[in-house]
Formats: structure tokens, sequence, C-alpha cells
């Protein structure tokens, strides 16, 4: 049995043999008081049954824990970004500060480091630090409710701390889950624009090996492969053009444009360079434009938002069909903000590609979009100027009844509120 049951029960046994003696001499208010006081003993015994046993060996290294650090100490800790965690030698946890308790919600002192993160490699590495003194810098992924990926360091906290007189381990958890994200969308990205400027390359190589060999005396197939090998290295050129401008888009998208612009008289603009595609496409345009809405803007990139959407939905729109551009009703979702809506009425977008339209390369139909001269980059770059503008890009279709694309910007006023 524990020793440190050992005080209660013996207490126990003496108020219970008091008690009988009492009772055997008639002296009730001692009879009641002796019980009272039996109860509170019980009491005391399950509480302390229930808390978790301690191993026999460990007794003799088990002293109090020293209070937290206060003052600026504390406040330091607190406010620090990154979680840190102290835990004992027994491997319970001594503190975690604010940051760490958005990882770890259920943290409470005193519980065992394993209960909160069963992730084996971390709990090896921690157990290697208190148990060997071995410092040490562990990834790994958690995977509920949504897959997360840390980085955690391990090391050990001198006797003689704010935290107690006991060697201590301190470990510091990283989120990493963003750089993981951006990582991949780097490679990606690489893979992506790698073998979009191949296909062209290898079909222009094509062609210029046939007309060296056997093409080079026949006019007809030399003026043929020609347009082809044209109509190839214009696709190339956007492509390059494209990944140009993604690239310095998002070089400065933590900068904030700050000019004022009147919406619908740049909208008029963009519409009016787009005029003439309505004959190559097939395809009516018209606008719908109310109020006299002022953003802060970089007037370029937002008139680069508007043509290529405009433009899309001229594309994809279909024959004799009419592409609207219209200010969007007031949306409780978007408050402050003033909306620009292009609609087209073409065969629409299963919703299980929505989410996906604004991710590089992504395409609904590959070849499609290829004939018709996209790169897969169009709605990229939109996304990320929205971005910088603290847009949204709010995106709505119904297959067979067609496409809904709005941009929401915060709208400014001239009175400064």
């Amino acid at each position: 049995m524990s020793a440190r049951l050992w005080p209660y029960i013996l207490l126990g046994s003496i108020s219970g043999g008091v008690a009988t003696s009492l009772a055997v001499l008639r002296e009730p208010f001692w009879i009641i008081f002796i019980s009272v006081l039996a109860l509170i003993v019980v009491f005391a015994l399950v509480q302390e049954a229930m808390r978790d046993p301690v191993e026999e060996g460990d007794v003799g290294e088990i002293e109090p824990t020293k209070p937290m650090p206060t003052g600026f100490g504390r406040a330091m800790l607190e406010q620090m970004p990154i979680p840190l965690l102290v835990i004992s030698r027994r491997g319970r946890v001594v503190y975690g500060n604010r940051a760490v308790k958005e990882i770890l919600p259920n943290l409470k002192a005193g519980l065992h480091f394993a209960s909160l993160l069963r992730v084996p490699v971390f709990v090896d590495a921690v157990n290697a630090a208190l148990n060997e003194g071995e410092n040490s810098k562990v990834s790994f992924t958690t995977a509920l409710p949504h897959e997360r990926y840390y980085e955690a360091s391990i090391g050990l906290m001198p006797a003689g701390s704010d935290f107690g007189d006991k060697v201590q381990a301190i470990v510091q958890i990283e989120d990493r889950t963003q750089d993981q994200r951006v990582e991949k969308m780097r490679s990606d990205f690489v893979a992506n624009a790698s073998h979009e400027l191949r296909t062209p390359l290898a079909s222009i190589l094509g062609y210029i090996e046939t007309l060296q060999g056997h093409a080079k005396d026949d006019p007809a197939a030399r003026e043929e492969f020609l347009k082809i090998m044209d109509k190839q290295a214009t696709r190339m050129q956007r492509l390059v053009n494209d990944l140009m401008s993604l690239s310095r888009i998002e070089l400065n998208e933590h900068i904030k444009p700050c000019d004022p612009c009147a919406l619908n008289e740049l909208v008029l603009e963009a519409v009016s360079a787009l005029l003439p595609l309505q004959k190559k496409y097939d395809v009516g345009l018209e606008t719908a434009l109310t109020g006299d809405p002022e953003v802060a803007a970089d007037r370029d990139q937002l008139n680069q938002v508007l043509v290529n959407l405009i433009d899309n939905a001229m594309k994809y729109g279909g024959s004799g069909t009419v592409v609207k551009v219209f200010t969007a009703p007031a949306d409780l979702r978007y408050a402050n903000m003033v909306g620009i809506t292009v609609a087209d009425q073409g065969a629409g977008i299963g919703s299980e590609h929505l989410h996906r339209l604004t991710e590089r390369f992504y395409r609904v139909n590959a070849k499609q979009s290829r004939n018709k001269g996209g790169t897969g980059l169009g709605l990229a770059i939109v996304k990320h100027i929205v971005n910088r503008h603290n847009g949204e890009l709010q995106i709505e279709s119904t297959l067979g009844r067609g496409s809904e694309f709005t941009v929401w910007l915060p709208e400014t006023y001239a009175n400064g509120h």
C-alpha cells in the first residue's frame, strides 16, 4: 500500500476506537463529533486513492513544485508566440504557456505529457532528455481534427530554476503546417510549370526536325507547320508572362494599395477593351452598374482582374450568349464592401471543382483550356490580386446555366469613414 495513505488510516483507526469508547460511556456530543471527524478522514482517503498512483521507487524524488514565476518573467513566457512546455522528471506537465494551449487545449498541470501527444517519436525524445540528458529536435504530424505538421525542440532545464529544484525538460513546439504547405505548393508549381513549358517546346522541336527533313521542299506543309509553331511559341510566351506576373504580385502582396479609384470607371475601361472580341467569340457584352463606388486600388492590377474575368466569361460562355457585368447586390457576408459580378451563360462548373479553381494550373477541362489559349494561371493571378486589395473572390456556378464570379472590395468614402 502507498506510504502516503498510512497517516489517514492511522487517524481513522484512532477516531474509530475513541468513538466506540464514548459510545460505551454514552456521551452523545462526542460521539457525533468523532463521527464527523471519521467521515472527513474517509473522504480524504477516497480522494487520495483516486489520485494517480506513484511508484514506490519514486517517492523519494517527489518534491513540491515551486510556484510559477510571477511578474515580468511570467508575462514574458505567456506572451511568447512559441509554444512552451515544462515537464518534470516523472513526465508530468509543470507549466504550459498560452501558445501551447492553442495546440493542446486539454493541457493541465499534473497531466502526463504522453497523454497529451500520443506520438511515439515525441514521447521517445522527451524520455531520452529526462533519462539520458539528450537534447534533440523531432518532427511529427497529428491527424485530428486536421493534419498538422510540428517540430519540437527538447532540452533540459537545470536544477534550481523557477520551476523547481529538480532537473526538468523544456519543450518548444512549433507549427510547421504552413511551411509544409508552401513547400508543397512550390514543388508542385515547379513541376507543373516545367510540364506546361515542356509540352509546347517539344512540339516546336518536333516540327523543326520535320521541316529539316522530308517537309523542307513541301511549301504547303512548311506553311502549316510554321503556323502551328507560331501558335505553340505564343502559348509559351503567354505562360512565361503569366508566371512573371504572378511572381511580381506575390512579391508585393503584403503592400496594400492606397490610391483612390472610381470602380465603375475602371469596369467600363475593361469592358471597352474587350468589345472587339464579341465577334470572335460570338458573345454579347452588357453592363449594369449602379452608384459611384470608390475603392483603394492598384489600378493596373484591378484592370487585370476585370479583363481576366470578362475574357474568361466570353471564351467559355458559349456562342450566341451574353456576358453581363453588373454591380452585385449588397450581401451581409461582405459588409462595407462593393461587388462587381461577371456572369456568363455557359455550361457551368461542377461544385467539386469550385474550391480549386484558383489553384495554379488547375483546369476543369485541360484540353479545352489549352485550345482556347489558357495557361491555367489566370484565376490564381486574380485571387492574389484580390487578396492584396483585402477583398474576396466569390464563385458560384450551376451546371447548364452558367457561372458568376464576384469581386468584393472594401469601399472607401470621401469623408474618410
